[in-house]
């Protein structure tokens, strides 16, 4: 049985967005004020401006962290465990009411699409104080998959061969 290779391929920043546009799971990587990384589990999109975006509260972790320290590390993930990943690198940056409405707007046609009554989706916005933490990327890793290094995988399939 042939073993899975893993990959890690070099893209460029129009092709690193392509990847990221349909994969909403991500992992956002902040600084804590004692220098120790604080991660959380977040649904993010990208925006016209190629940034990726991500809703929060203003009270949270992330953005206090982002305020203090705004270079960030987010782990894009596909939407099936074994599936392909990325690694995106940035400077980061958090709006708050009413600066982050529109970017609001943005980032839920980024992930979902158009909204049936934007002006209800605006006022639910607005009431729960929602901030928008936007990710510039700087650099990124390769697009990578898991498996066997290719010299690994070959070994153990003349093994079994």
């Amino acid at each position: 049985m042939a073993r899975t290779v893993a990959t890690a391929d070099s893209v460029d920043l129009s092709a690193l967005l392509d990847f990221i546009r349909p994969r909403h799971h991500m992992i956002l990587s902040t600084v804590r004020s004692n220098g120790s990384p604080q991660l959380s589990p977040v649904t993010g999109g990208v925006d016209g401006e190629g940034r990726i975006v991500i809703s929060t509260y203003p009270g949270r972790a992330k953005a206090a962290n982002v305020r203090h320290t705004p270079v960030v590390s987010v782990c894009v993930l596909s939407d099936e465990w074994n599936g392909a990943w990325v690694q995106v690198d940035g400077d980061a940056e958090v709006l708050d009411m009413p600066e982050a409405e529109d970017a609001l707007v943005d980032y839920f046609r980024s992930i979902s699409g158009e909204h049936p009554d934007w002006d209800d989706y605006r006022a639910a916005m607005r009431v729960q104080g929602k901030s928008l933490i936007r990710v510039t990327p700087t650099r990124w890793g390769p697009l990578a998959t898991g498996g066997f290094p290719a010299d690994v995988a070959a070994k153990l399939d003349a093994q079994d061969g």
